[in-house]
């Protein structure tokens, strides 16, 4: 179980340091980015990651996102984390907010690595990113 969970945290981190400044990424929520609230205490606490992450992206019409979805062939679409198979979960985070209030623009994708191999999942992950791309924006995603 460590080696797995070693394998993922690392696959984890590399994306989402890869995924910074990305055109359609607006931010990337991962404890093991500087940039990610809480990034202090997982550094004094942790100091390794899972292979859990989210990714806020760009503003994107229901259609696009819905194609961009179905473009996965690697990782499935679920919200089981902490398992052998990778998932793309889209989150509807604005609605479910009661403490504060969520005010990013765009969807949120929670993502789960798993043990598929990393160029594979690097590229449908790019794959997904590439259909929102080519898709108009919208102001209400």
């Amino acid at each position: 179980m460590g080696l797995r969970v070693a394998h993922m945290g690392r696959i984890s981190e590399d994306f989402a340091r890869r995924l910074v400044g990305h055109p359609m990424v607006e931010r990337v929520l991962h404890p093991a980015l500087p940039s990610c609230p809480g990034h202090e205490i997982w550094k004094r606490d942790m100091g390794r990651s899972s292979g859990l992450f989210s990714l806020v992206l760009k503003p994107v019409d229901e259609a696009a996102m819905s194609a961009a979805l179905s473009a996965l062939r690697v990782f499935a679409i679920g919200a089981s984390w902490g398992g052998t198979r990778s998932l793309v979960a889209p989150q509807a985070v604005a609605q479910d907010r009661t403490a504060t209030t969520w005010t990013d623009p765009g969807p949120l994708l929670r993502i789960s690595i798993g043990l598929e191999d990393p160029d594979e999942l690097w590229a449908d992950l790019g794959g997904l990113l590439e259909v929102l791309a080519q898709a108009p924006a919208s102001k209400a995603a």
